[in-house]
């Protein structure tokens, strides 16, 4: 295989690994501060990117299109956790997690199911961001579409670490993902800053969904692959790093981008799962984890 095609296939990788990776940063955001794996994260994407679609079809500019994808994905995080977790975690005594997972999955499902009423089991489209022909990179083609997926991963990626790093709301998201209780006690309350984190996340995974249509058609069924890869992305990270999620999660795409080329397409799927079991078997904390994961 030449030089060329070898670059082809990592560039390839690296624009779906972007998606990958705003998924697995929701994961992360969410189990950070409520301790709670997320399974309805994938569909919060889908909604993102049928939300985009459908606000293009109806003649709104991309921009705004793109917006309304990440707000519609805010907003059903938001309901999510205040629909699921919040009934759940306020009667004052402890959940077991299965049961908070359990609840997340019940969330996935209802929302494939509601969306397959609102919008239909046909594919959505949303036009390229940039209209032009590929641009050549090295004797490797490159989609104008791919530059937007990986500089807007990388911008969404930044503005969260300077939320979490620069802004009193990202130290009390920081403060419940440390310590819960003391949180309380400095008069912080872990109900909202679940809701908020929720609705970040919910944010990047309908961004996520927005910026991926113009390459993959939006479908009702969409977010289940896009869940479950953003998921292993987040667990090979370490579950608790949003820079591990993101570079495992490129590193995801890159693999499965190769793996299709070399060896077969039609198993690609099946690799993230592969290393998600190597992953735990060899080092369950995460391969980019500079601690030992816990709850608090």
């Amino acid at each position: 295989m030449r030089a060329a095609d070898v670059l082809q296939l990592v560039l390839s990788g690296l624009s779906i690994g972007g998606i990958y990776a705003l998924v697995a940063v929701g994961f992360v955001t969410i189990h950070a501060v409520t301790g709670v794996i997320n399974f309805a994260q994938g569909e919060l994407a889908m909604v993102g990117a049928l939300s985009a679609a459908s606000a293009s079809a109806a003649r709104a500019p991309l921009p705004a299109a793109v917006s309304a994808g990440a707000i519609a994905g805010a907003v059903v995080g938001l309901a999510v956790e205040r629909a699921t977790l919040w009934p759940a975690l306020r009667r004052g005594r402890a959940v077991a997690d299965v049961v908070l997972i359990l609840l997340t999955i019940g969330a996935s499902i209802a929302l494939r199911g509601a969306a397959l009423a609102v919008w239909g089991s046909e594919p959505y489209l949303l036009p390229p961001f940039t209209p032009g022909p590929p641009l050549e990179l090295g004797g490797a083609v490159v989609a104008r579409q791919t530059i937007w997926i990986l500089a807007l991963s990388a911008a969404a990626v930044a503005a969260l670490q300077l939320f979490f790093s620069r802004t009193q709301a990202g130290a009390a998201l920081r403060a419940c993902a440390m310590n819960r209780d003391a949180a309380r006690l400095s008069a912080i309350a872990p109900a909202r800053m679940s809701a908020l984190a929720f609705g970040l996340a919910g944010g990047v995974a309908g961004l996520a969904g927005a910026v991926i249509t113009p390459v993959s058609l939006a479908t009702y069924d969409m977010g289940l692959l896009l869940g479950l890869k953003g998921f292993v992305a987040a667990v090979a990270g370490g579950l608790a790093s949003p820079p591990g999620a993101v570079i495992a999660a490129l590193l995801l795409g890159v693999l499965e981008s190769v793996f299709a080329g070399l060896v077969s397409s039609g198993y690609k799927d099946a690799l993230a799962f592969l290393v998600l079991v190597a992953v735990l078997l060899a080092r369950p904390e995460g391969l980019f984890a500079v601690g030992r994961l816990r709850r608090v």
